[in-house]
């Protein structure tokens, strides 16, 4: 559920701002620092929580980590006043943030490796359907005015409470590592001394770690700038560029997430074989199409976008977060997983909301060069992917053998 939670918040926050600006009589200063306090919070939340994950115990952080965020998005339901909502934000961001990285890890300790590929994707399919039940939500709320909004973060909170009351009661097997060959040599991480001592900081720079961090950092940072631009001014652009009316933006926006989830399934279904990883390239192949077909128009044409909406929906479910997702369960060590996808995912967090605070001014200069710095970085994504794929999984797979995945065995 932290996916759903995650992508949830972001999305209610975008529904709700201009009804609680009113509600609130908020200066355009204070609605902008919402997003912003949002945004940063996630990215604090998911680098301390990874860290603090890796030092206390996942199982122990897990559990508290759910229990704040329902915290905050009590205080954003029942605020009296703006300040109070603010404070609930930032409660809610850190700790939906927190939960990411600390979930994922969990999530890999507590599965079999030849089972691994196919929950972390499924995190990816809970993102788009949080995205799609809040959207819905803010639909059929949206003549309730200020309760609506109460209505759209109250699932939530109750959403958050619920599975925190699952995971207090919920049994986990131990599979750290299990199919690897290396038990033995690794049994000082089953003991009982500290995590910090297990796992300092100063392993993240040992090349062993360093280099996946990187080149998984480079494919997500990369390929999360074209798509968190139009997950942000999607529908400001096709309003202001490509001449859409608000209700056909809209419409379009949404149109295509039944075709994501369902695709996401579909990931699912491979992520623990070996055409996860030749699905990527055709896949990121056609998301530079998509992104080219784009900026070939420059957005003007509106047909032009309805192709790039549609090739981009098909292209990101096998080329996207749930492949860096996947990737950095694989590539990093049990002990160190949540630091390093933590850092990885707050860093990139942060780049995208700097590349964000720019990307209007840059829409209203140009947008066929946005267009084509978008295809630009979705190059260098495609190529780091590569990277991963080719040489850095085969040579984890040489040194930590585990059993075939799926289209090995067939």
């Amino acid at each position: 559920m932290a996916s759903y939670l995650d992508s949830g918040i972001i999305v209610s926050v975008g529904v709700s701002l201009a009804i609680w600006g009113e509600h609130f009589d908020m200066s355009v200063w204070m609605l902008g620092s919402i997003s912003a306090i949002l945004t940063a919070s996630i990215a604090i939340g998911s680098l301390v929580g990874g860290r603090l994950a890796d030092l206390f115990g996942r199982k122990l952080v897990y559990g508290v980590d759910i229990a704040v965020y329902a915290v905050g998005t009590l205080l954003i339901v029942f605020a009296p006043d703006a300040t109070v909502l603010l404070i609930g934000v930032l409660i809610a961001g850190l700790a939906a943030g927190a939960d990411l990285p600390t979930s994922l890890a969990v999530v890999s300790d507590s599965v079999p490796v030849w089972a691994r590929g196919r929950l972390i994707g499924f995190t990816q399919v809970m993102w788009t359907i949080g995205i799609a039940v809040v959207t819905v939500l803010g639909i059929v709320t949206s003549t309730l005015g200020y309760f609506g909004t109460q209505l759209i973060v109250g699932h939530l909170a109750i959403a958050a409470i619920v599975t925190w009351a699952l995971r207090s009661r919920l049994k986990l097997e131990d599979h750290r590592d299990d199919a690897s060959g290396l038990e033995a040599d690794r049994a000082d991480l089953e003991s009982d001394r500290p995590e910090l001592e297990r796992a300092p900081l100063a392993d993240l720079l040992r090349p062993a770690t360093l280099w996946p961090l990187l080149t998984t950092f480079a494919y997500y940072v990369f390929w999360g700038i074209a798509a968190n631009t139009f997950g942000q001014f999607g529908t400001y652009f096709l309003v202001t560029v490509s001449g859409a009316s608000q209700t056909v933006a809209t419409v379009m926006n949404f149109a295509f997430l039944p075709l994501a989830i369902v695709l996401g399934l579909v990931f699912v279904r491979f992520a623990d074989t070996v055409w996860r990883d030749r699905l990527f390239v055709a896949a990121a192949i056609l998301q530079i199409l998509a992104f080219a077909v784009g900026a070939v128009s420059a957005g003007s044409s509106l047909v032009a976008m309805v192709v790039f909406f549609a090739l981009y929906n098909i292209a990101y479910n096998f080329a996207g977060e749930a492949n860096y997702k996947v990737w950095s369960q694989l590539l990093f060590r049990q002990d160190v997983r949540g630091t390093a996808q933590g850092v990885s995912y707050a860093v990139a967090r942060g780049v995208f909301a700097l590349v964000a605070l720019f990307t209007p001014a840059l829409l209203a200069w140009s947008p066929e060069v946005l267009l084509w710095g978008l295809v630009a970085c979705l190059v260098v994504s495609t190529l780091m992917g590569i990277v991963i794929t080719r040489r850095q999984i085969p040579a984890h797979e040489r040194t930590a053998p585990r059993p075939a995945l799926e289209g090995e065995r067939r």
